[in-house]
């Protein structure tokens, strides 16, 4: 069965949306955030400069690095696609408001909530990079990949459908309900855990990366212990699978699942024993984004 015009446009919409997240990702761990001062220009500009010498009048020279200006303006960018993306998924889903609302309205719910992730994105700028609001931009984008998700699902509920006995439905139900649930605990914990990084690293008092998360305290030590949970979750998930069910597809994401949580456990271990590489960073954030995706995935193919 091909794919419609909705279809396509709002997966790469889904695809575009993780993508910038990675970028955000990468803007945070590069110390960007503020490679461009003001907002929504680049140093009063619509295209920053690339050289000191085109710097206009009444700017701080010290404040411009053409490294961390050209990361956040691509950033920036990236952003503008990803909202125009949305316009085009919202209009394009205009042909379902009849036959399947739901897509309509989730369609347009993140139309809305790209145009208030913009205003923030210029609050960020403004507040000198509070490390709250940068939460709630975070916040906002996984609710955004998961509203877009959610209608690209519904639009294409049909090739998800499995056949499943309604206590083993039950059961997924809430298994997989719970592992997400603990999943967005520690993303949020995670959040924290960056807040406190921040204020650390802009104190100055610990310049070797290492010394970091151990001045953290207990909010990463939390950090730490709940991600044996979320491990323990979905090796349950899996387990339950294989046991109850002859889904394939089921099989085949729960099985993304425990590797994506795999993953993010290597990463933290890297991050908590190798210095916190920036890289590391990045793929850790984005590789939530891509948990998410993937929980939220399964809930809906057994919620049917």
């Amino acid at each position: 069965m091909q794919l419609n015009t909705y279809q396509k446009t709002a997966l790469a919409t889904v695809g575009a949306t993780i993508f910038l997240i990675f970028v955000g990702g990468l803007v945070r761990a590069a110390g960007a955030g503020l490679g461009c001062p003001d907002w929504p220009r680049c140093f009063g500009l619509w295209i920053p400069p690339v050289s000191l010498e085109g710097l206009p009048a009444g700017f701080d020279a010290e404040q411009f690095n053409v490294y961390k200006t050209w990361t956040e303006y691509i950033n920036r960018l990236i952003g503008v696609l990803v909202g125009l993306l949305i316009i085009a998924t919202s209009l394009q889903s205009l042909r379902y408001r009849k036959s399947r609302p739901e897509v309509t309205i989730a369609s347009f719910a993140a139309l809305v909530l790209v145009i208030f992730q913009g205003w923030l994105g210029g609050m960020v700028v403004r507040s000198g990079l509070s490390t709250g609001i940068i939460t709630i931009h975070m916040i906002v984008a996984m609710i955004i990949l998961v509203t877009l998700i959610y209608a690209v699902y519904r639009a294409m509920a049909e090739r998800f459908r499995i056949e499943i006995d309604p206590g083993t439905r039950k059961t997924l139900l809430w298994v997989t309900g719970i592992l997400l649930l603990i999943t967005l605990l520690q993303i949020g914990i995670g959040t924290q855990v960056r807040e406190a990084i921040d204020v650390i690293s802009r104190s100055g008092m610990y310049p070797d990366r290492s010394n970091w998360l151990d001045q953290a305290g207990l909010v990463d030590d939390i950090h730490r212990t709940t991600s044996w949970l979320v491990l323990i979750a979905s090796g349950f998930l899996i387990w339950t699978v294989r046991r109850k069910t002859q889904s394939l597809l089921l099989g085949k994401l729960s099985v993304l699942i425990l590797a994506l949580v795999l993953m993010q456990v290597f990463i933290g271990v890297v991050l908590a024993y190798a210095g916190m590489p920036p890289a590391f960073q990045v793929l850790h954030l984005g590789f939530s984004s891509f948990l998410i995706c993937a929980q939220f995935v399964f809930l809906m193919t057994v919620k049917g």
